[in-house]
């Protein structure tokens, strides 16, 4: 059924950033603002968010690393982590197999 709810457990975006040491916040303003996550999978799939996306400060958006779903382990084709983002309408943003997040900050 394609209709079915699940459930993802993980860890939210922003506090891995935050962890990671990026700026986020109420820090983040000014030049930071401008600044991008790239989400990197395994086999090559990536995907964009404006740093304050995943940023509950800013959105309540609850973009998460997800390791779990309906309480056991991801699948082997979706993990070990995936990102998640449970309020986007459609899941291209979605990455599985997710590798790492890379932050970057244009310049000016």
């Amino acid at each position: 059924d394609d209709n079915r709810t699940v459930t993802y457990e993980g860890v939210l975006v922003g506090e891995i950033l935050k962890r990671g040491g990026a700026t986020v916040g109420e820090a983040l303003r000014g030049d930071a603002i401008a600044s991008y996550v790239v989400a990197h999978a395994a086999d090559g799939y990536r995907a964009v968010y404006a740093l304050a996306e995943p940023d509950n400060a800013f959105v309540a958006s609850d973009v998460i690393v997800a390791d779990t779903i309906d309480g056991t382990p991801l699948f082997a084709y979706q993990g070990p982590w995936r990102l998640v983002a449970p309020k986007g309408l459609r899941g291209a943003r979605s990455v599985r197999l997710l590798d790492r997040l890379e932050v970057v900050r244009l310049p000016r």
